[in-house]
């Protein structure tokens, strides 16, 4: 009685196979269009960068019922420079956010607001934040990211190879670049929260791209010696192998920051809940997609350029076409990362042509 594989075991042995290195160009070209369209984003609408960054004043409003027309009428009286950004949280708060104010124009936003809404000082949250604060806080989260960026080259390379490090900061500039036009396009404000959550994408794609390349080191290990599949054959086996694996982490990563952007943004009206899980939503998706789809083809391009990889191409080939024209000694031939054993031709005994001998007389 013979055991029903499921997929993912079929995946596993080879059995069944996506061939995403050979299809290489068709994820290139998705990961252009997408990125051609973040370049377009970002020259046309640009980033919505919070206080935090470019400085400026918040006063956040504590009472039920308002709505951002009534805000900004009243704002309208308050002549403030600029056009302030008015934002309801949840159905208790009025976030208002304005450029940089004196002391005197904040405080008549102030009065403002108390004469028309009815409200004392004290259920009002005022922020300012000068200039020079946000530009510390901007160069920080840039230290933070050329930091992490160096430590992952430096980890890559001396865990796997220098090529493994370029592939897998190519799939993370490709991360950031994506999840940034999504979020412009979106019109999300950029907070530190949305820094965090940038780090964290990043973290999760290279912790994906890693368990990849870990099986693909563990195919590839002395390829060059052999002569039965090519260094992108391998490394597709590897893709498939642990394809399941990344599906599966990616669905359970997802379901709870979904459930953070829904509810907690959505039903709740946190804002800082909202910046952060957008975020993640959009990076854990495209973290996926790029250790499958871009680092790993990408890896196999540059390791096929090597002559080392180019002779043993040449190799599999010649063998291919012996075994295509029936000319292989032994039918041992992967297929699919799996190794099929065939009939072996064994060489035909000669007959012995000499005489045993005349056969003894009967006795009479």
């Amino acid at each position: 009685m013979t055991t029903k594989l499921s997929f993912g075991d079929r995946l596993y042995r080879g059995e069944k196979s996506f061939n995403f290195v050979e299809n290489r160009r068709r994820w290139y070209a998705l990961s252009a269009i997408l990125m051609i369209a973040s370049i377009l984003v970002l020259g046309v609408r640009g980033l919505e960068l919070g206080i935090e960054f470019k400085g400026g004043s918040e006063f956040v409003l504590n009472k039920s019922g308002l709505t951002v027309p009534e805000v900004r009428s009243a704002m309208g009286q308050a002549d403030v420079p600029g056009d302030p950004i008015i934002q309801t949280v949840g159905d208790t708060k009025v976030r208002i956010q304005t450029g940089e104010l004196t002391s005197a124009q904040s405080s008549k936003v102030l009065d403002v607001l108390v004469k028309t809404f009815g409200v004392n000082r004290a259920d009002i949250d005022t922020r300012l934040i000068g200039p020079s604060w946000g530009q510390e806080i901007t160069r920080k989260a840039v230290t933070a990211l050329v930091a992490f960026l160096i430590v992952i080259v430096i980890f890559l390379s001396i865990a796997f190879e220098p090529k493994m490090a370029i592939a897998a900061i190519i799939a993370l500039f490709h991360d950031v670049f994506i999840t940034v036009g999504i979020y412009a396009l979106v019109g999300f404000e950029v907070t530190p929260a949305t820094v965090i959550g940038f780090l964290t994408i990043l973290g999760y794609s290279l912790y994906d791209t890693v368990v990849v390349f870990d099986k693909v080191r563990e195919n590839t290990r002395g390829i060059a010696g052999g002569s039965r599949s090519t260094y992108s054959e391998a490394a597709n086996l590897a893709v498939n192998q642990t394809l399941v694996r990344s599906i599966n982490t990616s669905i359970v990563a997802l379901l709870p920051v979904a459930a953070i952007l829904i509810v907690g943004a959505g039903v709740l009206g946190a804002g800082t809940l909202k910046d952060l899980s957008l975020a993640l939503l959009i990076g854990l998706t495209v973290g996926t997609y790029s250790s499958i789809c871009v680092a790993t083809p990408f890896l196999a391009v540059m390791r096929e350029r090597e002559p080392a990889m180019q002779a043993l191409a040449k190799r599999v080939q010649n063998r291919s076409n012996k075994v295509a024209a029936g000319q292989g000694t032994e039918g041992e031939v992967s297929v699919a990362g799996e190794t099929v054993r065939g009939p072996r031709n064994q060489p035909k005994r000669q007959k012995n042509k000499a005489s045993k001998g005349a056969k003894g007389k009967k006795k009479r």
